[in-house]
């Protein structure tokens, strides 16, 4: 392997561009609970949004719903003189494909792409689920208003559309409504095969379900907190890498891991009001999301949510029961949170598709040595000013320690020792964005 190696001892102590961008904070103040609120009523209204309910309504059932949705998108695009590109992905599914399937059906996506003017083929992508369901969820005819599960998602990634329609990205980011969620997650899975077969390149896809309850069953009432679920490691990764984890670690550091870091920085620069609290599973306990799919892929995914949940407000039918009211219904939702969630979405889909692309053939060297070099294939992108050497301990969530260098594809760390710390590296824009952080798994050999 050639890395066209260079050094340039000044450049490499050249000042760091910007570490923070006040576009992000006119971001953070757009999305708007009102029109939120909006949304959630409006899909609520619907009765039920089962996959498997009415088609052919204009009022009521899932086909309702997707056609108000892919509408929506039509006219965030409208404004901004036809910026987005609007357009329905569907798989068909038969009975046989799952115990949850009462009859074969078309799962039906809603894609909503803001095409990079850089990256055109490099996405960011914000998933909500349409679908509602009972507590039968074969049941596709009783009312199912999923006013929080998962109408508030899908309303923060219509939200999430109107704000980040009025600028433009590097890369692409696909705004997404998922079907067939409560049955397999049967859209999650249709769209990223697609998105393989058509050789997307996808940064990270953001999840959204769930994002609009603050009064959880443990007792808990909070508008600050939320989660980010990740797995640590790709799910397809080879068995050669995970032979070599067990000599250089990185146990933690798969690509959805570092996406959920990338989200937790953008959290702490730009909303240090917000908890994010990242949990090291790819979701609730014995439980899954549309991210899933693409995760196994290989595609780096996470699910953000709400922290404290009311099970009696999930996946039941409306009915009251010694004294305790369930239901997934609209006084369980709070729009402000609500907006809040799609805030923190909204500035990390900004931070991907602002940023540069990701370093690539990230090395690692310092065997018995006392420092530590990192390494990455010299690139030819005129927006990359430079690079973010991180370190953390190895017991740390979060890469705690950095220094930035430019002119260089090859940089020695002095006096860091390899064995005692974790490492990686992320490209910095000229506008001081950054892209995830890569963890360099192989080490450099040579000649």
């Amino acid at each position: 392997m050639s890395f066209g190696f260079f050094l340039n001892p000044l450049a490499a102590h050249q000042t760091a561009p910007p570490q923070t961008d006040a576009r992000f904070y006119d971001i953070v103040q757009s999305a708007s609970p009102e029109r939120i609120e909006t949304d959630i009523r409006k899909l609520i209204s619907f009765g039920t949004r089962n996959t498997f309910s009415d088609t052919v309504s204009q009022t009521r059932g899932i086909g309702a719903a997707r056609r108000w949705i892919f509408s929506e998108f039509e006219k965030i695009s409208k404004e901004c003189g036809g910026c987005l590109e609007v357009f329905y992905q569907k798989d068909f599914v038969e009975k046989t494909e799952g115990s949850r399937v009462p009859h074969s059906a078309w799962i039906v996506n809603v894609v909503a792409v803001l095409r990079g003017t850089e990256y055109p083929n490099s996405y960011a992508m914000m998933s909500g689920d349409i679908d509602s369901r009972s507590s039968n969820t074969m049941n596709f005819e009783i009312d199912a208003p999923g006013a929080n599960d998962n109408a508030s998602g899908m309303a923060g990634t219509i939200e999430a559309a109107r704000v980040l329609s009025k600028y433009k990205f590097k890369h692409s980011i696909a705004f997404v409504g998922l079907s067939g969620e409560e049955q397999g997650l049967f859209g999650g899975a249709g769209l990223a095969k697609y998105a393989r077969d058509n050789n997307w390149e996808i940064v990270g896809i953001l999840n959204n379900d769930m994002i609009g309850n603050i009064e959880g069953v443990d007792g808990v009432i909070s508008n600050r907190d939320f989660r980010i679920f990740s797995e640590p490691t790709p799910a397809n990764e080879s068995e050669g890498l995970r032979r070599t984890r067990r000599t250089v670690g990185g146990e933690v550091d798969g690509n959805s891991r570092q996406l959920a870091r990338f989200i937790y920085k953008q959290v702490q620069t730009y909303m240090p009001e917000m908890n994010p609290m990242m949990i090291y599973r790819l979701d609730r306990f014995g439980r899954g999301g549309h991210h899933r799919p693409f995760n196994d892929l290989g595609f780096a995914g996470v699910r953000i949510m709400e922290a404290h949940e009311n099970y009696v407000r999930q996946h039941q039918d409306i009915r009251t029961e010694n004294g305790i009211e369930y239901g997934d219904v609209i006084e369980g939702v709070n729009f402000d949170y609500a907006a809040k969630l799609t805030a923190v979405n909204a500035i990390s889909l900004a931070g991907l598709a602002w940023g540069p692309k990701l370093p690539e053939d990230v090395r690692i060297g310092g065997a018995v040595q006392p420092s530590t070099t990192l390494q990455w294939k010299e690139s030819n992108d005129p927006n990359i000013i430079g690079y973010k050497l991180y370190w953390r301990l190895t017991t740390s969530p979060t890469w705690d320690n950095s220094r930035f260098v430019s002119g260089v594809n090859e940089f020695t760390l002095e006096g860091i020792v390899i064995d005692n710390y974790y490492f990686g590296v992320a490209a910095v824009a000229k506008n001081g964005s950054e892209s995830p952080v890569v963890f360099p798994y192989q080490q450099i050999r040579r000649r």
